[in-house]
This record gives structure tokens, C-alpha cells and sequence, in this order.
């Protein structure tokens, strides 16, 4: 059989997986492997929400080996260590538990067709003292330890009642940056109304976001931006444009103008870049942010059996633009290799045209979401080039709606109906943030 294996269970590998496994694997046409460094699965939008909690992040994650159970593909636990293109094998490493115990082994799998899908992390462009002082929310985890300090620090400002004021700076204000803060001001008033009765978030949190660059939500329409920027005013979000982030201390953030911000919390939301492993990977092409560069079918530049998407992948799209790293172009390019390997594992390798065909990204817009505050957006193509502005509940609504599809993607229509549906009866019954 063919053997493809995809690195990386992130939203565009896992659907790859999922509807290979449904497709070849189910009639033995393939031999489908998924590769991951987590035993779960959280769709990464949905991470600044982990970070406040005002999601269960247990319900909403995702098994691999019963996912790859249902939909007939394998699973293997472990990160990605190295690539031997000659024998066609991907290495990877050893699986430890905390404690430093090796559970497994390191590994090689072979393959006929490789797929490297790993996703990005948070860039902190080397500046000083931010990998030991700053949070993350680049996976589950990170976020959750966010969560549980934040908590934590609201309990003993309850305990103390002294007025004391717990100040948290967002670095970035992109996408992940502006829903960062608009969901803090929310859920830090809701977990108040739990009992913290010597705890007011109105004057006792400060939430300020601070941008590199001239505007927020940098590579959307403007309308966008401003329209964003009204609603964190509107809160009592501070934010500051024009202030690069030159180091961190214990407690304050550093910047090129020379000024000093005074942070009990620091959260870095600002770039993204490939991880390091895929610097040198056997000699395959990167860019300066450790992307593969991946022609226009995803195939890598130097080996026509190994192809990348998602954020660890630089893609062209027009005018000297690469495809921006967004969770629809994602889904698009995992929709696209469904068909290339098909056709690769059904013979046509040896044919280009027939089987790598060209992927075409089509826009479809940007959806901001404030939590409850508000949602702002614009969409593409329902007119011919043009495009549509929302806000409010119908934003909101198609904001989720991607969500939906996502699940849609990997459980089917029924599945995640009945997953909506159950949620829906089971918010009656629980608090509106986590509490621990």
C-alpha cells in the first residue's frame, strides 16, 4: 500500500488524516499515519479562550487514537526529530512522562508520501528576557497555565483586599491579541460575581495592549481596525501603537521609546514563525521564519514526494504575496492534498499534471470576535471582487460558524449537530468560567 504520513495534528493535518482515512484507508487503498507530540487535539482559534477559561477546554478537545480509530488511519505519539530523504523516513524522537521516565522509544516511519503540517509558535524575534518572563498561548497547555496564575492572583487580591492592581500587557495587537483582551475585560467580571466580593475588576485589573507597528489588526481593511479600536476603548483596554517591545523584566516591559510599563502579567501574541526543527531539515528549502517554501502544488522545492502546509509552509499566492497563515487557508490546502494524494496512491505518481495539480487560495474575508462585546468582520467574493462588511450577532455568527465546519470536517453533519446541541443543555447547568 501507499504510505502516507502527515506530521502534525493540527486542524489542517488531522482533517487531512481523517478524510484519507475515511477515503483510502477505510478500503485499504493506503496505509494513512498521523504524527503528533500531544495525545489531544483543540482547535488553535479557540486557545484565547482557553487562556481565560470561559470554555471548558476538556470538552472541547479532541482524542487522536479514538479519532483515528473511527476514521481507519494510525496514530503515533511523538514530536518530529529529523528526516532521512534518501530512505524516505521520518524520525522522531522519544516519548518521556514528566517525570523523565521514557514511555517510547525513538522511532523511524517510512513513507512514500510525506505531508508536514507542525503549525508555528509564538516569535519573540530574540527580544531579551521575554522566553523567561513572558506567556504563551500556543497550545492548550500554555494557556492554561495562564489561566490558573490569573486566577490565582484574583484570589489574593480577594484575600488581601488592599485595592492592589494586577496590570496584564498583551504584546501584539493582531487577531489573537485584540480577542485576548476583550475576553479578559469580560470573564475577569464574570469570575468576580463568584464570590470575590473585595475583588472590583473595574479598577483593580488594567489591561493594556501594546502594537509595533501604526495600527492594530495590521494586514486587514482599516475599517476594521478602527472599528476594533472603538470597542477595547470603550472597555477601558489602553492600547499603544508605535511601541516596540525592546525587553522584559520581572515586573515591566521595556520599549524602544524608552518607556517603562509596569506588568504583573506579560503575554506574547506578537508574530509567529515555524518551529526550529524544520531550520535544517535534511536540506529541504526555508525561510528566514523556518517555513518550508513549498511550490504552488505544496510540494517542497527540493523533493516532489514531500509536501507542507498550514503555517509551517510559505505558499505563493499573487502579486509576490505568500498565503497568510489563517485557519481557512489551512482548511483549503488540507482539502487540496486530499485530492493530490489520492490520485498518487491510485498510480498517477509518475504523471505531474495528473497528480499535483496547483492550489488556488481563495479569500473569503477576516472575523474578529470580542467575546460578548461584539464581533467585527468582512467577507469576500459574495460579489465579484467586492467584498462585505459585518459586525455584531451576524459576525458572531459566522465566527462560530467556522468553528462548526471545523467539526464538521472531522465528525460529520450528525456528530457535531449533537455536539451543539449537548453544549447548548450543558451550559444551563455550569458556571460561565472555569473556576480552578
Amino acid at each position: 500500500m501507499h504510505r502516507v504520513v502527515i506530521v502534525g495534528g493540527g486542524a489542517g493535518g488531522l482533517e487531512l488524516a481523517t478524510r484519507l482515512g475515511d477515503g483510502l484507508g477505510k478500503r485499504r487503498a493506503a496505509q494513512v499515519t498521523s504524527i503528533d507530540r500531544s495525545r489531544t487535539h483543540l482547535w488553535r482559534p479557540l486557545l484565547h479562550e482557553v487562556a481565560v477559561d470561559s470554555m471548558d477546554i476538556h470538552s472541547r478537545q479532541l482524542d487522536y487514537l479514538a479519532q483515528a480509530r473511527w476514521h481507519h488511519f494510525n496514530f503515533m505519539l511523538g514530536a518530529l526529530q529529523g528526516l532521512d530523504r534518501s530512505q524516505r523516513s521520518v524520525r522522531v524522537n522519544e516519548g518521556r512522562e514528566e517525570s523523565g521516565e521514557i514511555i517510547l522509544p525513538a522511532r523511524e516511519i517510512k513513507y512514500d508520501t510525506l505531508v508536514i503540517a507542525i503549525g508555528s509558535q509564538s516569535n519573540d524575534f530574540g527580544t531579551p528576557g521575554v522566553r523567561e518572563r513572558a506567556f504563551t498561548i500556543d497550545n492548550s497547555w500554555d494557556a492554561h497555565l495562564f489561566h490558573r496564575r490569573l486566577v490565582n492572583d484574583c484570589f489574593k487580591a480577594n484575600f488581601a483586599d488592599d485595592g492592589n492592581i494586577i496590570k496584564i500587557v498583551i504584546v501584539g495587537a493582531g487577531a489573537t491579541g485584540v480577542e485576548l483582551a476583550a475576553e479578559l475585560h469580560y470573564t475577569t467580571r464574570v469570575l468576580a460575581a463568584y464570590g470575590l466580593d473585595h475583588f472590583g475588576p473595574e479598577k483593580q485589573i488594567r489591561l493594556t495592549t501594546v502594537e509595533a507597528g501604526p495600527h492594530i489588526l495590521a494586514g486587514l481593511p482599516d475599517y476594521l481596525g478602527e472599528a476594533t479600536l472603538d470597542i477595547l476603548k470603550n472597555l477601558g483596554v489602553e492600547v499603544m501603537c508605535n511601541e516596540r517591545v525592546t525587553g522584559a523584566r520581572p515586573d515591566a516591559l521595556e520599549t524602544a521609546s524608552g518607556r517603562i510599563l509596569p506588568a504583573d502579567f506579560i503575554v506574547w501574541a506578537a508574530g509567529v514563525r515555524a518551529p526550529d526543527v524544520l531550520r535544517d531539515l535534511d536540506g529541504l528549502e526555508t525561510s528566514r521564519l523556518n517555513q518550508l517554501i513549498v511550490q504552488s502544488t505544496l510540494q517542497t522545492t527540493r523533493d516532489e514526494n514531500i509536501f507542507a502546509l498550514g503555517d509551517c509552509a510559505q505558499c505563493p499566492w499573487q502579486d509576490r504575496i505568500n498565503v497568510p497563515p489563517r485557519a481557512q487557508s489551512t482548511h483549503q490546502q488540507a482539502s487540496h492534498m486530499v485530492g493530490t494524494i489520492k490520485r498518487r496512491a491510485n498510480g498517477k505518481k509518475g504523471n505531474k499534471d495528473a497528480a499535483n495539480r496547483e492550489f488556488h487560495y481563495r479569500d473569503f474575508g477576516s472575523l474578529v470576535s470580542l467575546g460578548n462585546y461584539s464581533s467585527v468582520g468582512t467577507l469576500m467574493e459574495f460579489v465579484s471582487r467586492g467584498s462585505v462588511r459585518v459586525e455584531g450577532l451576524l459576525a458572531k455568527m459566522f465566527y462560530v460558524s467556522l468553528y462548526k465546519m471545523q467539526l464538521m470536517a472531522l465528525h460529520g453533519f450528525w456528530r457535531m449537530a449533537l455536539d451543539t446541541l449537548a453544549r447548548m443543555i450543558k451550559r444551563q447547568t455550569e458556571p460561565r468560567v472555569k473556576l480552578h
